[in-house]
């Protein structure tokens, strides 16, 4: 399984996605503002996923 990078846009969660902003050693830290309907979810704006349990939709631009 690939890790994704900084800036990757990953899926997670039942269909939850957001830009990683860190790569630690066993999971990624997540902002979720990237998602169109962040704020009708009124979730907090950053989160940590484990790499087990994300796919990465598109790699970063940088």
């Amino acid at each position: 399984m690939k890790k994704a990078e900084v800036g990757n846009v990953i899926e997670f969660r039942d269909g939850l996605q957001g830009v990683v902003e860190k790569v630690n050693e066993n999971s990624v830290i997540v902002d979720l503002t990237y998602m169109g309907n962040y704020r009708d979810l009124e979730l907090d704006q950053r989160t940590v996923v484990n790499h087990k349990n994300y796919k990465i939709i598109k790699n970063s631009t940088f």
